[in-house]
Order: C-alpha cells, then sequence, then structure tokens
C-alpha cells in the first residue's frame, strides 16, 4: 500500500529514490528542474535527443550526492506549456507509474506543471499514479513482482492550501481505488462473473461502505414487472438479478439522485449470435454495471451531503431453446412493451425496466451508462463517450464533470423526429431502428421510459474496454466513467435541488 504525502519542500531536499521533474517541449524546463545546480539536467535531455513531447523519458543517476538528496532523477516530457492542464500531469505520471512502482520512493513536482495547480492537480498527480500502476494479474501462474512503491511526495508551492491538497490526496485514493475496483470486475472473465456473482460482491461492498442493499432475483423480478430484465436472460442457466443500493447523504425530503448501468455479464448477442470475434471482449458488457457500483461505493467513503439511489439490472444475453426469439414482445416495468427484432439489441432492455423504476422514485436527475452501441464508437471513437438528454444542463454538467477528470465525453442529439424509426406494428416500441443514426434511436427507446424526469444516457462503447495500452490504463477495462460520475455528484452536493 502506498502512502501519499503533501509537502513544500524543495525539490534537491527529499530522500527517495528518484526525483520525478517535469519538462516541456522544446526542452523548456518545468518546476524544479532548474534547482538541481550541479547537474544540467535540460542538457542531458537534449543531449538524448529528446524534446519534451508527453512519453520522453530520461533517467539521470544523482552524481551530485551533496546537493541531491534523491538517487536519481526521472525527466518526464509534457508537451507544449502553452496546452498544459491538470489531465497532462495524471497522464504523464500514468504513463511512468508502471516503472515507479518498482521503486520504494518518489518525490515529484509535477503537480505544479499545471497552469493554476492546486488541489486539482494533486488529485491529479495520484490518480495518474495509482490508475497506471494497475495491473489485472488474478488468472496469471506467474505473477510477478508484487508493487514496492512505498511513500509518494508530492510537492506543492506556499501560496497553495495544504489542508485542500491532503484532502485532494484522500478523495483521489477513494476515487481510483473505485475505479480500480471497477475494472477489476470487468475484467473477470464471464464464466466467474455472472449475474448472481457481481450481485455479491454489490452486496459485499454495501455493507463494508455502509450503503443499503437489495437485490431482487428471477422471482421478485417476475412479480415486479421487470420483463426486460427477464426477457434477455431466460436463455442462460445464470438468472438475471437487479442490484438495488442507496446512499443516504441528505434528509429524505430531497430528492436523490439516480443511476444505472447496464451490466450484462456476458453478450453472445442471444439468438442474433455475434460472430466469435467480436465476442471475445464481450465481458465487458457490464462496464456500465462495475461503473455504477463503483460509483456508489466512493461515494459512501467520500460522505456527499445528497441523496443517490442506484438500480442496476444484470443479465447474460446467451442463446438457447428458451432465449427471446425476435419478433418476441416484452412486457417492461410500468407496463410499456417492446417488440424485440434484434436479440443482439439487449442493454436497452434491461435498462429499460431499471430506468422506469427509477422514475418512479421522483429523482432529481437519472443517469444512466451503457457500453450500448457501435454506432456511438463509429461516431466519436475509442477514447470519447457519448451523451444524449432531455436536459441540457444536465448534459453540460456531466461533460465538465469528464473535462475536468480527463474522461472526455461529447453531446449527440436526442433528435425527436427519429422517434419513429422504432415505432412498431405490434407492440409500442421496437428495440432497432435503421442502419444509421443507431446510438440516437437506442437513446430514443430509453427515453420512453424516464418520463419527465432529467435524464442522461452516457454510450461508453469506446473508452469502458481497451483493446491497446493507453496513458493510465493497459489493454483491458478502463474504469470509465466512474471518476466522472463521482465528481458529478460531489458538485450537484454543493447545488440546490432542481425538482
Amino acid at each position: 500500500m502506498t502512502t501519499f504525502r503533501y509537502a513544500t519542500d524543495a525539490p534537491t531536499a527529499v530522500a527517495a529514490d528518484v526525483l520525478v521533474l517535469p519538462v516541456f517541449e522544446g526542452p523548456e524546463a518545468g518546476p524544479g528542474v532548474k534547482d538541481v545546480k550541479s547537474l544540467d539536467l535540460l542538457a542531458l535531455y537534449r543531449d538524448a535527443k529528446l524534446k519534451g513531447k508527453p512519453g520522453e523519458t530520461l533517467l539521470v543517476p544523482n552524481t551530485a550526492a551533496d546537493e541531491l538528496a534523491a538517487s536519481s532523477v526521472l525527466l518526464v516530457g509534457l508537451g507544449p506549456k502553452a496546452k498544459a492542464t491538470t489531465d497532462t500531469v495524471r497522464r504523464a505520471l500514468g504513463r511512468v507509474a508502471p516503472q515507479l512502482a518498482k521503486r520504494t520512493s518518489v518525490v515529484t513536482t509535477l503537480a505544479q506543471a499545471a497552469p493554476r495547480g492546486g488541489e486539482d492537480s494533486v488529485q491529479a498527480a495520484v490518480e495518474g499514479l495509482i490508475l497506471g500502476a494497475y495491473r489485472f494479474v488474478a488468472y496469471k501462474s506467474d505473477k510477478g513482482d508484487p508493487p514496492a512503491l512505498e511513500t509518494v511526495t508530492l510537492l506543492g508551492v506556499p501560496r497553495w492550501d495544504a489542508k485542500a491538497a491532503k484532502a485532494a490526496i484522500a478523495r483521489a485514493e477513494i476515487v481510483t481505488a473505485a475505479a480500480v475496483w471497477a475494472r477489476d470486475l470487468v475484467n473477470t472473465p464471464a464464466r466467474d462473473m455472472t449475474p448472481a456473482v457481481l450481485a455479491t460482491a454489490a452486496q459485499d461492498m454495501a455493507k463494508e461502505v455502509g450503503l443499503e442493499v437489495k437485490i431482487w432475483n428471477e422471482k421478485d423480478l417476475e412479480k415486479g414487472g421487470f420483463g426486460g430484465i427477464l426477457g434477455v436472460g431466460q436463455g442462460s442457466a445464470n438468472p438475471p438479478r437487479l442490484i438495488e443500493l442507496a446512499y443516504r447523504g441528505a434528509p429524505a425530503s430531497q430528492a436523490p439522485i439516480a443511476l444505472t448501468g447496464k451490466g450484462i455479464s456476458f453478450d453472445s448477442g442471444g439468438l442474433s449470435l455475434k460472430q466469435p470475434e467480436w465476442m471475445e471482449t464481450m465481458k465487458c458488457d457490464m462496464g456500465g454495471a462495475a461503473s455504477i457500483l463503483a460509483t456508489m461505493k466512493a461515494l459512501a467513503l467520500l460522505k456527499p451531503k445528497i441523496n443517490v439511489i442506484a438500480a442496476i439490472p444484470s443479465a447474460e444475453n446467451m442463446p438457447s431453446g428458451s432465449a427471446t426469439r425476435p419478433g418476441d414482445v416484452l412486457h417492461h416495468r410500468g407496463g410499456t412493451t417492446s417488440e424485440v427484432l434484434n436479440t443482439d439489441a439487449e442493454g436497452r432492455l434491461v435498462l429499460a425496466d431499471a430506468l422506469a423504476y427509477l422514475a418512479e422514485q421522483n429523482p432529481r436527475v437519472i443517469v444512466d451508462t451503457a457500453t450500448l452501441t457501435g454506432a456511438c464508437m463509429v461516431a466519436l471513437g475509442d477514447d470519447i463517450w457519448g451523451v444524449m438528454s432531455n436536459d441540457r444542463q444536465l448534459t453540460r454538467d456531466l461533460i465538465a464533470a469528464g473535462e475536468a477528470t480527463g474522461e472526455p465525453g461529447w453531446e449527440l442529439p436526442l433528435y425527436a423526429p427519429y422517434r419513429k424509426l422504432i415505432d412498431s406494428e405490434v407492440a409500442d416500441i421496437k428495440n432497432i431502428g435503421k442502419r444509421y443514426g443507431g446510438a440516437i434511436t437506442a437513446a430514443l427507446f430509453l427515453a420512453e421510459f424516464v418520463g419527465d424526469t432529467p435524464w442522461a444516457h452516457i454510450d461508453i462503447a469506446g473508452p469502458a474496454f481497451a483493446e491497446k495500452v493507453g496513458d493510465y490504463w493497459p489493454k483491458g477495462a478502463t474504469g470509465i466513467p466512474v471518476r466522472t460520475l463521482v465528481s458529478y455528484v460531489l458538485s450537484q452536493a454543493k447545488k440546490p435541488a432542481r425538482r
């Protein structure tokens, strides 16, 4: 377990295995580089043909022991100084986190490289180090050497609020631990992460942090009219579940924020079977559910003065003689019926029940997150989540939270004229439209179940699961958008409810 501490000492004065210093593109010295008088660090960096671009690093042994308390210096490229942000700090430390995890002690000035510095950049630094060091080795015979890093000292400047910086460290540790847990849930193979196992993990977490929890089994779901969840799960030997959680941080009179996430523990496509190679990563189809569980865990520990509830549907979408057939009609919570024309468009079917149930609780807003459509990836690529909403302020707040945490999102239109594309001849609505605009018609399907409640749908099909190594994640689950959602809820706790 790494201990993080905050200090305003001179970078040359703190004893550590390695002193990590930033270099801007040019190369141009970042905070702390010129404090080392007896080593011309910038010249050494330049002689190595490095320019300060992101990812360019140089390890310099300490040959000036009398002046420099650290055993070595790691120079880390950040890119142009004019474009530096708190996320620049997060990503820079995320990239070097795997090698720093092998050290015993680290000291760094990188939090000072962001334009305004302060608690936000301190939090970003901690997040980058923890998230970047993550590895999923539960199923490896050779798990490698465990992380050796014991202490990290984050250096600020005297004008910063030290109390706020220390609080930012604590906040970052809680939020990143939750995001790492979400990664573990998603990375676990589907045979070991069935809906029942996910529900048990939620129960254990809720008991640990003090959340209210209720698990709806298949009989409960049938009594409650959750036909979408049951319909998707009926082809599997592993029955579906609905995970209900509540955090009470404000008086009961205050309407809660409501959250839900798609929890398809494995998606074969059902009878509308996916191609084999498309199934290889479909353990990730519960990334939305994992993100909501992790968000609730973090909130329970951060204790904001706000109420938050969650209803998380989980099912396994499998083909069998009992599976839902194309052309079948499902009866959702609240009475709306949907015609299932493609069983691989199943996420919206389980979310529909959860959204209808949450809308009954009269929340101030509802936010859902889901690995829902490849169409969103076509529009926004692998790194950006899309948001569609019936409320512009909610959209702006979520995008701002994503920008602040380095999890970028972008608005797509909830274009009302496309609603006719999911009209059904035999039911209230059908679960697919035409080929084009698929992310929008999926969101319009969900919109049928929220009534007039302010609601936003976050499609994380691109960024939830990485096919290649990123700045602060290996291949696999990323934990997105846990930090966005936590940031959003914390910001709302400071504002009066709109409903």
